[in-house]
């Protein structure tokens, strides 16, 4: 039986990863990545950190197949990177969105919907959804074109989800969001992560990367400096914090009085301040529940209802691929066709098994249209397989 990957297995491994740059002459110009190691596992959010030209965008070329590596192992699902069936099942979300300016984010997404093979029905039901969850609804028929990059970041997002990814690759998603975008993806982040989605985080906002990663490493010159998890890299030895209501002057002075008497001394005395991304999130709240009009983004709405359920035939990869590499050349192009069109959903099964058991009594009323098994058969095939292309030149037309 084909099971889902398990929490916590390797989703990217790689060792001695290495990938150089080299000149007409084969000499090394750039040493963008320098002998890692890494470890994703299943159900993590991963954070990559590191400077400009410290080697993250190449980490996540090689891991997307966009690159071979120059020396050193990586597998992703415990396959090549290059391997066209893993990539069914990643997202991935560009640090710049590239979008075709003259289609809307209906089209924009159905097109990418088109691309993994999703039927018609199924396409503009994930698309509603996937607009609704990143707050654009409003703006479903505007051409992309006419958008702020925060919005453009915002469709970004949904097209990485489109194919409901087991494996989401985010470099920069906040970059040009504004605080109630960045509150989105951050919450969105941790939505997936509790449903079982691998995440690899890249960013420059060491804040967005704090508040939802669970393992990081800091890239520098192409190798990890440093490594583990946000609470071990993160905890300060040197200072204890004791938070209390506000106090007075007299107070103060005795809580130092007792410190000394221990040797220590207080370094610092300060009223906490409201962060200003709260006071962003408040003050558009307020003009939200006061019906003030906007022609933008709005907050966004619930996680896509795709992306909640747990589906009974997802695939594990690792499985399915073991199983394909010893298959025969027939058994792997079943395989694969399978993979590239998914099964009809229980209502089309429903269906179909209902007027199978009334085919009976429909001859009865009527010999003259008596189906033959033949046609039985022929005319459920066609509802299985989408009736060829006919679903989607209606589209078209």
């Amino acid at each position: 039986m084909v099971t889902k990957t398990q929490r916590g297995e390797s989703v990217v491994e790689a060792r001695g990863l290495t990938r150089a740059f080299r000149d007409f002459w084969m000499r090394t110009r750039a040493l963008a990545v320098d002998h890692i190691d890494l470890d994703i596992r299943s159900g993590e959010v991963f954070g990559l950190l590191g400077p400009n030209g410290s080697g993250k965008s190449t980490t996540i070329k090689m891991i997307l197949g966009l690159l071979r590596p120059t020396a050193g192992r990586l597998a992703v699902f415990g396959r090549p990177p290059t391997d066209v069936s893993v990539k069914r099942h990643i997202g991935f979300l560009p640090e710049e969105s590239y979008l075709y300016r003259y289609l809307t984010p209906l089209e924009t997404l159905d097109y990418y919907g088109r691309l993994f093979g999703l039927r018609r029905v199924e396409r503009r039901h994930r698309s509603e959804q996937l607009l609704d969850m990143v707050g654009l609804s409003g703006v479903a028929h505007r051409h992309v074109g006419e958008f702020s990059k925060g919005m453009m970041r915002r469709i970004g997002l949904a097209q990485a989800l489109v194919n409901d990814p087991e494996f989401l690759i985010l470099d920069e998603p906040t970059s040009g969001l504004d605080p109630i975008g960045t509150k989105l993806v951050k919450e969105l982040i941790l939505d997936l992560r509790g449903r079982g989605k691998t995440i690899l985080l890249s960013s420059h906002l060491l804040g967005d990367v704090q508040d939802v990663c669970d393992h990081m490493v800091m890239l520098y010159g192409g190798r990890i400096r440093a490594e583990g998890t946000v609470d071990g890299l993160l905890q300060d030895t040197e200072h204890t914090v004791i938070r209390t209501g506000r106090l007075n002057q007299k107070a103060i002075d005795r809580i130092e009085e007792v410190l000394q008497a221990s040797g220590i001394a207080i370094e610092q005395v300060e009223s906490p301040r409201q962060r200003l991304e709260d006071l962003f999130l408040e003050i558009v709240e307020k003009a939200r529940l006061e019906r003030i009009a906007t022609s933008g983004a709005t907050e966004g709405g619930h996680t896509a209802d795709f992306l909640r359920e747990e589906k009974e035939d997802a695939v594990d990869l690792v499985d399915r691929l073991q199983r394909s590499d010893v298959a025969s050349g027939a058994a792997r192009v079943v395989v694969e066709t399978e993979a590239a069109a998914p099964g009809p959903s229980e209502e089309v099964l429903e269906s179909l098994l209902s007027e199978q058991e009334a085919a009976p009594t429909k001859a009865k009323t009527s010999p003259s249209a008596e189906p033959t098994p033949s046609d039985v058969d022929q005319s459920m095939i066609d509802r299985l397989t989408g009736g060829g292309d006919s679903e989607d030149s209606g589209d078209q037309a």
